[in-house]
């Protein structure tokens, strides 16, 4: 009967931690991304990782994007995952976008996180704020403008 208990109590502890990751969204295109957060209201966390090579990504992951406490501490943020795969495949356009993005923060090291504020012009395009400079993000071409403060 303990046994009976414990597996029980074991199932439900786990289907509740699993339960909660779900709530968490990782987005993977900048362009979604920035709509939900100007909609919203909220800033951007850009994830830079390398899933299925970085094992400090993983860690990183396991450690703190997997628990409640950081579900509770990003409900103010859309999460942005941009990924650098070694064996798995990506299509074209994340990759590109990924890239492009990397090259445009200087990420040289994995995992990197980046907050972003962003604004959206009536032109169309994207503002994002970063620290003492502004970058402007054009969706339409996938290409990102610099503005020094």
């Amino acid at each position: 009967m303990k046994k009976i208990l414990f597996t029980l109590f074991l199932g439900l502890l786990i289907s509740t931690n699993s339960f909660s990751q779900e709530k968490l969204i990782w987005h993977t295109d900048l362009k979604e991304a920035a709509e939900i957060a100007i909609k919203e209201d909220k800033q951007i966390l850009l994830f830079f990782t390398g899933s299925d090579w970085c094992g400090w990504c993983t860690k990183l992951q396991n450690d703190v994007f997997k628990t409640s406490d950081f579900e509770k501490w990003s409900k103010d943020l859309v999460l942005v995952e941009l990924d650098f795969p070694r064996r798995s495949a990506q299509d074209q356009k994340t990759k590109a976008q990924n890239k492009q993005l990397k090259n445009t923060f200087g990420v040289r090291g994995f995992p990197t996180i980046h907050f972003v504020n962003l604004d959206k012009k009536t032109d169309g395009k994207i503002k994002i704020g970063i620290a003492r400079s502004l970058k402007i993000f054009d969706p339409e071409r996938q290409n990102i403008v610099f503005f020094d403060n």
